[in-house]
């Protein structure tokens, strides 16, 4: 077996288990499951050319949540955007379901909220973009646990501070009581 499919299965299962985000500003009403294999190669299009596709779907990319987190989309030499891949973060695109009643026959259409332009602004889908994406998104989920840690300290210490001054309150209290009595 071969990486890309032993990949494809996986990729399934996590958007079938996760479900794929689309966009708020989707055109179409969210269909509730979504198929990885026939999004990978879906046809992509822009709002400047709603009827002329500028690529494909080439990859899916998934966060540590196994939830969506951008498209990659070959252009190939489309609309003069040369032949590169660019990376679509989730909430620019809406994905359209066709033909949904069978497996056989469903087909997805994609449809983004960035025109030409702003596509080839996306970055590239590169080695270089890859391992810096990955070393950002591993730093965030550090800083993260980080700071829950540092949240959970600081609370604990608020709290045992809190207690200690309700401690000495009760105290002089139970002293000025005694000498009330007295």
């Amino acid at each position: 077996m071969t990486r890309d499919t032993l990949r494809l299965p996986t990729l399934t299962a996590a958007l079938l288990a996760a479900g794929l985000a689309v966009s708020t500003t989707a055109q179409a009403a969210p269909q509730g499951l979504y198929s990885t294999n026939e999004l990978l190669d879906a046809e992509v299009y822009t709002p400047d050319a709603p009827e002329r596709a500028i690529g494909e779907v080439e990859d899916v990319l998934l966060d540590d949540d196994m939830r969506l987190r951008a498209l990659v989309v070959d252009t190939g030499n489309l609309l003069d955007l040369g032949d590169k891949q660019y990376v679509i973060e989730a909430g620019h695109f809406s994905v359209e379901t066709h033909h949904g009643e069978r497996l056989d026959d469903i087909e997805y259409r994609v449809n983004l909220d960035l025109d030409a332009a702003a596509v080839a602004e996306q970055p590239e889908y590169t080695d270089g973009w890859w391992n810096q994406a990955r070393e950002s998104m591993r730093q965030a989920w550090a800083d993260t646990q980080e700071g829950a840690a540092s949240a959970w300290e600081t609370t604990q210490e608020g709290a045992s501070n809190a207690l200690d001054r309700i401690g000495q309150a009760l105290q002089s209290a139970g002293e000025s009581a005694q000498k009330a009595a007295e």
